[in-house]
C-alpha cells in the first residue's frame, strides 16, 4: 500500500503551486467562457469587462480578471483519508458603489449578467485548479 505524506505537508506543498495553477486556470477559463462563438457574454459585454479590467489596473489594482482568489481546503480526517479541494474565496463582483458602476452604460440588467458571468468564470477557474490539485496529489501518492 502506498504511504501517504503528512496531510499538512501535502497542503503546504500544494499551496506553493497555487499561483501557477491559478494563472493557467484563469487563461483557460477565459478562453472557454468568453472567446469564440460559444461565449457566455456578447462581444460588447466582454469588451466592457476588458475595458473595466484595464481601467482598474491603471488605477493600481488587480483588475477584474485578477481579483478572484482561491484556497486549498482539506476535508480529510486522517493522513490516510486525505481529501483536498479548491474553493473560490473571493468572486469578483460589480456593485453599485464600485468603480465599475461609474460607467453610464452599465444598467442593472447588464450588471447582473456580468456578475453571473464573473461567478461562472470564478467557479470554472476553481474547478480547473482542483483538476491540477488532484493530479498533484496522485503524483505525490505514487
Amino acid at each position: 500500500m502506498a504511504e501517504f505524506p503528512d496531510e499538512r505537508q501535502l497542503v503546504l506543498r500544494a499551496r506553493s503551486q497555487l499561483d501557477q495553477w491559478t494563472k493557467s486556470a484563469r487563461r483557460e477559463a477565459y478562453a472557454e467562457l468568453f472567446e469564440g462563438d460559444d461565449s457566455i457574454l456578447s462581444p460588447e459585454e466582454v469588451q466592457l469587462l476588458d475595458s473595466l479590467d484595464s481601467e482598474l489596473e491603471r488605477q493600481g489594482g488587480d483588475g477584474v480578471w485578477g481579483t478572484d482568489q482561491y484556497g486549498i481546503h482539506t476535508a480529510g480526517t486522517s493522513s490516510s483519508d486525505t481529501a483536498l479541494g479548491v474553493v473560490c474565496v473571493y468572486h469578483p463582483q460589480i456593485t453599485k458603489d464600485s468603480v465599475f458602476r461609474g460607467r453610464d452604460e452599465l444598467d442593472d440588467e447588464t450588471e447582473e449578467r456580468l456578475n453571473a458571468a464573473l461567478w461562472t468564470y470564478s467557479e470554472r477557474v476553481a474547478t480547473l485548479i482542483e483538476d491540477e490539485l488532484d493530479e498533484f496529489v496522485r503524483q505525490t501518492q505514487r
